[in-house]
């Protein structure tokens, strides 16, 4: 698995691995089943400690998102739609809190925001690829 980690970030070690591993399990880059590295082999190839390791892959189980199968390994759980629609909610909000700063910014009204966003022709349920 190739997770990118950096010491520049603010964000602890543990916690870039969490953000990585779920963005994958979320976006369907990892699927429901498929065995993750062990705790050792990931510990290494990122050449941190196991104990960190350990913490991503505890907190990744807390979230639901991946089970532990005692002498076998660690494995991306099925996936609850609720759950994984509620996840990208959040990640949504997160995006029109940084829009809603940025248009404030800029002077732009909020009927100005949803003009551009018709403009992106995602509006009465339209779905885009």
């Amino acid at each position: 698995m190739n997770l990118i980690i950096s010491n520049a970030s603010g964000l602890p070690i543990y916690e870039q691995i969490v953000t990585q591993i779920k963005g994958r399990i979320l976006s369907g880059a990892l699927e429901e089943g498929e065995m993750l590295p062990s705790i050792r082999a990931l510990a290494k190839d990122l050449r941190i400690s196991v104990i960190t390791t350990k913490r991503a892959y505890d907190e990744l189980e807390r979230e639901g998102l991946i089970c532990t199968v005692a002498g076998k390994g660690c494995f991306v759980a099925a996936r609850n739609p609720e759950w994984v629609r509620e996840g990208l909610l959040r990640e949504i909000e997160g995006h029109m809190q940084k829009i809603a700063q940025l248009a404030v910014q800029a002077g732009i009204r909020g009927d100005e925001l949803c003009e551009m966003f018709h403009a992106l022709g995602l509006e009465d349920g339209d779905e885009r690829d």
